[in-house]
């Protein structure tokens, strides 16, 4: 089956962000810069950005691009042979339904609370009714399991259309609106009355804050948090590697989504952070920041049910953006696994996502008595642990072994992808491909690119010879040893 391209660049840089930028900016930026020091951790989570997570999103970009897959088969394609690389997959494909366990279920609050903001359910209540609302929220398991439902149900819609007139249509659409929403609340936020002090902790760095959170504190939050914004680790990035045109550079791609993805998160630290200081309200207040301290923000502003409704329909965006971006690589996992189709594929997972979600949302009432991660804490703090401080960093590192060492893909592979546009066909898989099927042996087979429609080489180190010839149905390409006096020809054709 064909494996679908976005439609255009744009499309890509949209969705390829659309899956970094969630939660993770537009809230748990703002809270954890507000704890650990303002701008003095800004600028050390930019140079975690900037040395670990930009490259390690080349990478998975790279090894998307060169399996054309989803992390399901991507080890399994490119992995030399009699190496375990692959066993990973079952953890990155595990690692994006973690993440849809709890994401779809605060997707659902969002939505809900978009909606109660713009019919005035908050008006004329004080800090204790609007913080009586959340709380009566989450001891309504059926309202949230309604909510995170629609929010699959609706998702899975947009991704069973298609890439191209599904998840890149509608979603390029969506983030354009979010992008626009934001600097409209940014511009409202920093203009209101006692937002300087707000910007100051903010826009200047005072160290003295990051000796009293404690240094190397601060270091690991920073590198965390540059890990989970950009949704690394997990195989969430390298799918989108799979379906953009080889015409485009991989490093110009992963740097036009880092630094929009970092744009969105410092955007919403200019909506927080003068708002707090202007209200007087805990900037590291988190979870409640968002449901409880927000709407009593709103109401004591001039026109704030008008606000409050946009805020609330931007973190919609921002959550369904992520969603749907997992989504299109939980589908991936299956239409690359069994080979069936798109709309059976969606089948199949939205009951799986319904019925894996229902546990977060019963941690908060029915189960509220198991608490995983000691006193307070709840099924969501035990998902995002696993995912957040296990699965990110651990798959990201991965990815940079995998894409740098011998005894794994190699850098010499790994700058090959990358630096090389055009049709490129992977003749090492092809020739892996050989062994298998015919049993015969040969050594490591390194990466070799048919410049020409039709042209002859010689594999390196190894005695074999390729012969490629590129159509418009395709790429045919024989591979045979040179020793033999008699051609061992083994076919392959298809679109790669």
């Amino acid at each position: 089956m064909k494996r679908e391209k976005f439609g255009s660049r744009l499309g890509f840089i949209l969705i390829s962000a659309g899956c970094a930028i969630g939660l993770g900016n537009v809230w748990r930026f703002p809270y954890i810069t507000g704890q650990y020091g303002g701008a003095a951790f800004v600028l050390i989570y930019l140079l975690f950005l900037l040395i670990l997570g930009l490259p390690i999103m080349v990478m998975e970009f790279s090894v998307g691009r060169a399996s054309r897959s989803s992390v399901a088969l991507s080890f399994d394609r490119l992995e030399p042979l009699g190496t375990k690389w692959h066993w990973y997959k079952w953890f990155g494909m595990a690692g994006n339904y973690l993440l849809m366990m709890f994401y779809t279920t605060i997707g659902g609050w969002l939505l809900l609370y978009f909606v109660k903001m713009a019919a005035g359910n908050f008006k004329g209540l004080d800090a204790s009714g609007i913080k009586n609302e959340f709380g009566e929220l989450m001891q309504q398991p059926g309202i949230m399991i309604v909510c995170m439902i629609i929010v699959v149900a609706a998702c899975f819609a947009i991704c069973s259309i298609g890439l191209q007139k599904g998840v890149e249509k509608i979603t390029k659409v969506m983030m354009l609106m979010l992008l626009a929403l934001m600097i409209i609340l940014a511009v409202r936020s920093v203009t209101l009355s006692g937002a300087g002090e707000g910007l100051a902790f903010y826009l200047v760095p005072d160290f003295a804050k990051v000796k009293e959170a404690g240094l190397m504190e601060v270091v690991f939050a920073a590198m965390g948090q540059s890990f989970f914004t950009l949704s690394l680790g997990i195989g969430a990035i390298a799918i989108f590697g799979s379906y953009i045109d080889r015409s485009r550079s991989l490093t110009g791609e992963a740097v036009c989504v880092t630094v929009l993805d970092t744009c969105v998160a410092l955007l919403s630290g200019f909506i927080i952070f003068p708002a707090c200081f202007a209200y007087q309200i805990e900037s590291t207040a988190g979870p409640s920041l968002i449901f409880i301290t927000l709407p009593n923000v709103f109401n004591h502003m001039a026109g704030g049910r008008i606000w409050g409704t946009m805020f609330f329909l931007f973190m919609s965006f921002a959550a369904f953006s992520t969603i749907i971006a997992v989504f299109q690589n939980i589908i991936s996992f299956a239409t690359d696994l069994t080979g069936c189709s798109v709309r059976k594929a969606v089948a199949w997972n939205i009951v799986a996502i319904i019925i894996l979600s229902v546990p977060c949302v019963l941690g908060f009432n029915l189960w509220s008595g198991f608490a995983p991660l000691g006193e307070g804490s709840t099924v969501l703090d035990l998902e995002d642990f696993i995912l957040s401080n296990n699965l990110l960093p651990i798959g990201s590192m991965l990815y940079l072994l995998f894409c740098t060492s011998r005894y794994g893909w190699g850098f010499k592979n790994f700058m090959f992808i990358n630096m090389h546009a055009g049709n490129v066909p992977i003749i090492g898989q092809l020739c892996r491909e050989y062994q298998r099927s015919s049993g015969i042996k040969c050594a490591q087979i390194d990466w070799w690119r048919f410049t020409q429609p039709n042209s002859v080489g010689i594999c390196e180190n190894t005695g074999w010879m390729a012969h490629g010839h590129a159509s418009e149905c395709g790429t045919s390409v024989m591979l045979y040893p040179v020793s033999y006096t008699h051609l061992r020809a083994h076919e392959t054709r298809g679109n790669l």
